[in-house]
Order: C-alpha cells, then structure tokens, then sequence
C-alpha cells in the first residue's frame, strides 16, 4: 500500500511500526454548530482510508477526538471559543451545544456510513492528560507564561514548521497568526488559557497555573498519546491543518517526547460550492440535513465525496450531487441482478476476481477512488448488456460484500422485490410475447407505481428501483 507524506513531500510505500495493528489519528469536529459538507468530506476520506487498510490485512486503532472547548476563533489563540460563542448564540451553556452538536454528529457518522472509530473521544474527558502534557513541557524548558496563558516557545524546535515548510523569518502577524505583544514570536500558541479576571466559563479548570481551559492544539497531542502511544503510524486531516495546527502538535509532542509524533501525514484538499469557498457569510454553507431535505440519500453525498481524489479540490454543484445519485442508482442496480441471474449470461466468476483485484490496487494505491470508480464501471456495463450467469452467483456477492467493505455504499442492503411484483413482471411479459401492448403498459405502470422500472433484454425482463 502507498500514501502519499505530506512531510516528505512523496508517496511512500506504507510500513506500520507493528504489523500487528495501525495507529491512526485523525481530526474531528469542533461540536459548536452543524457540519457543512465541506467537513463531511474529510470524514469520508478517512473512513475510507481505515477500510482500505483493513482490506490489505491490517487491524486498526482508530482514535478521533471531539473538540468541544479551547477552539478559539481565530487560529492564533485570540478571540472568542466557539463552543461559548455557540452558547451565546442559542442561549444555552457551552456543555449543552457541545452535547448536542456531538449527539448530531454521531448520527451523520451513521448516515454517512461511516464506521465509529476506536475511540471517539471529547477534550472534556482528557483535561487532566492535556494538563500533564504542559507540565512536561514546562518542565522541559519549553513554555512561558504571560497575561492570558501559557505558550509554547517556538524558538526551542530547530524544525518548527518542518510540515509545512513555514520560512518562520517572514512570517508576519496578523496573517495566519495575531499581534501579540507579550508572545516572544509570532508563531508561538497557547497550551493553557487563562479565565480572564471577573469572568466565570461555562468550561473552565484548576491548573498549577491558574483556572482556565487548553488551548486547540494541545487536545490532540495529549489525546493521541494517551491512546496510540508516543509515535503514530498516521496523521491525517485537512490542508486547512498543515500551517498552524498540525505544525504545532508535531512541535509539542516532539518536544515533549523526544521522538517522531507520527510517521506518515495525510491532507485532504478543500471541497469547493459553486467554485466558491464554503463559508456562512457567502450563504453557502449546506448541511447533510439541507441534502437529505431535498431528497437525496446521504449515500449520494458519499458517492460525491468518492469522485474525487482526497488530495484535490473537488468542487459541489446540485448537478454534481444529482449525476452521483444517478451513480449510485445504477451501482444499486447492478447490485440488484444478484436476485436476476440469467442462464447464459456473459459475465462469469472471474470477472469479478479481475475487477476486484484492479479495484483494490487502486485504492491501495494513495486512495484512487475515482479509478476504483472507473474500473467498477467497466463490469457494471458489462453486466448490464451481458447479465450475469448463475455459476457466478456467489463470486458476485462476495464481490459485492468487497466493494461494500471498502466503499461503504451499502449495495447488499436491498432485499429482493416480492413475489406479487414478480408475477407482474411475468404477466407483462406474456403480455408482451402476445403483443397486447394495452396490458403491458398497464402492468409497466403499476410497477411504476410501485417503484420499478422493468427493462427488456434478450434474456427476459430486467427490473431496477427507480429511487
């Protein structure tokens, strides 16, 4: 298997440190408002990412952690949490937005067909692991404290920056980082914010440097150790994480340890609307419950995400998302012949081997969904003009329980149409073979009604869901 490291800048052939088990890390939600589509994405990505390892023969421990205090509004430890300004917002406390965006989100994990990872776990359940991390840093050498935190010294690391190949000397404040006058570099980030004096948190915790709350970066450096251990296997999140985030938990737990904080790092790219960048004071922040309101299946949304590489802008238009559940209907209904064999059809077991096989090279290979896609399409239309011959039956549904393993599409979950809309099939064909077209166009609109569309081939009729 190759991934592709954003901190060698090169695909690499992937070598976990055990060949026992995969240690994986990767960047969850801060739980302060709905998910837009722009987030899912990534999730997605990753999902798809711990399939394919499990595929190539790997057990995972999969962590992903729950941002629900510390994550200010700007990148650069100034400004509000957003968990306080969502309290605001809906006149409630920061732990019942948290409460409830974490509760959304597990439901759109398992809309989405994403698989719950090992541990999915809250910054509010590893306060004391995070506090533990800063004293060891401080003990270290590696912190200072000012008026409103304690900071990581950035002029300590002799690699700050290595990930995104930062040119710390021409890094200015006010871009990606704020003014500061006390911080002793630009780049410098909080481990421990201060209360400020006569205000009272919804969060806030006794620390040996006062009440307060961590900082964003410090939750997933603490937590991925606590569960993974002092080196990861993978990292990943997304481009958005590379200059700021990702680059200081590389920083601090190195500091802290001594030793690699993970090997390979993975970056998806952004998902783009219209062209435009996914923002709210554009208007064009879409939810998975705005898709699901227009009639779409969250499994359409997925087949989007599937189209394109994780590592390229990929774009969402309402056409794009409707030619995916066009995408999806037909892998359905391919999947659906396993319940229409025809004797004499064209395409046999080895088919599928073959298929299979191209599909799990492609996907091993840096995550080439689209490819996967591609060579998936190839059967689909051999199928649908050569049908499916019954020696082949179990190789086709062991194919089918493959690609629902490492696409996560839920093929196998259709049952199959019943009896009374099987009779209605074979009355219209002997309607047809007697060329009362009046009688079959009554039986084709009564399945119609009943969601099937039916097809005529040389073998005999051919039914699919119409949705």
């Amino acid at each position: 298997m190759q991934l592709y490291n954003t901190l060698t800048k090169k695909l690499e052939e992937f070598t976990p440190q055990s060949p026992e088990q995969v240690s994986l890390y990767t960047c969850g939600p801060t739980v302060y408002d709905y998910p837009q589509i722009g987030n899912w994405i990534a999730y997605v990505r990753w999902d798809t990412l711990q399939r394919v390892l499990k595929e190539n023969g790997y057990k995972i421990n999969w962590v992903m952690n729950i941002t629900d205090v510390g994550h200010l509004v700007s990148d650069a430890d100034e400004g509000e949490d957003k968990l306080e300004k969502g309290a605001r917002r809906e006149g409630k406390t920061a732990w019942q937005i948290a409460k409830f965006y974490t509760e959304d989100f597990e439901k759109g994990l398992k809309e989405l067909n994403i698989e719950q990872p090992t541990h999915l776990e809250p910054a509010t359940r590893h306060i004391q692991a995070q506090i533990d991390l800063v004293k060891a840093l401080q003990e270290k050498g590696y912190t200072y404290a000012i008026d409103d935190g304690v900071y990581f010294d950035t002029s300590k690391v002799n690699d700050y920056g290595k990930l995104a190949r930062l040119n710390l000397d021409s890094l200015k404040e006010g871009a990606r980082v704020e003014a500061n006058p006390q911080k002793r570099q630009p780049s410098d980030f909080a481990l421990w914010k201060f209360t400020p004096e006569g205000v009272k948190r919804d969060m806030e915790w006794d620390s040996p440097w006062g009440k307060g709350f961590p900082g964003w970066h410090i939750e997933c450096s603490a937590i991925a150790m606590e569960f993974l251990g002092d080196t990861l296997d993978i990292h990943a999140g997304g481009i958005d994480h590379i200059p700021v985030h990702h680059t200081n938990e590389i920083a601090q737990s190195e500091a802290a340890t001594g030793k690699p904080f993970a090997k390979y790092w993975l970056h998806g790219s952004f998902l783009n609307i219209d062209g435009s960048k996914i923002s709210k004071s554009l208007g064009n922040s879409i939810t998975l419950q705005d898709i699901i309101r227009q009639g779409f299946s969250p499994l359409d949304l997925r087949m989007l995400y599937l189209q394109s590489h994780y590592r390229t802008h990929s774009n969402f238009t309402l056409g794009g998302l409707k030619a995916a559940q066009q995408r999806r209907l037909g892998l359905q209904a391919f999947a659906d012949l396993r319940y229409q064999l025809k004797d004499g059809g064209s395409v046999q077991a080895a088919d599928f081997d073959q298929v299979r096989q191209v599909v799990l090279e492609e996907l091993s290979d840096d995550l080439h969904t689209p490819q996967a896609l591609a060579a998936l399409s190839d059967l689909q239309n051999g199928a649908d003009t050569g049908l499916i011959d019954p020696s082949a039956a179990e190789s086709f549904v062991d194919f089918l329980k493959f690609l629902d393993r490492v696409l996560g599409l839920n093929l196998l979950e259709s049952e199959d149409i019943t009896d009374e809309q099987k009779r209605l099939i074979k009355d219209r064909e002997q309607a047809r073979a007697n060329r009362d077209f009046a009688s079959s166009d009554k039986l084709r609109d009564k399945l119609e009604n009943q969601n099937l569309t039916v097809r005529d081939t040389p073998m005999g009729s051919i039914w699919q869901r119409a949705s």
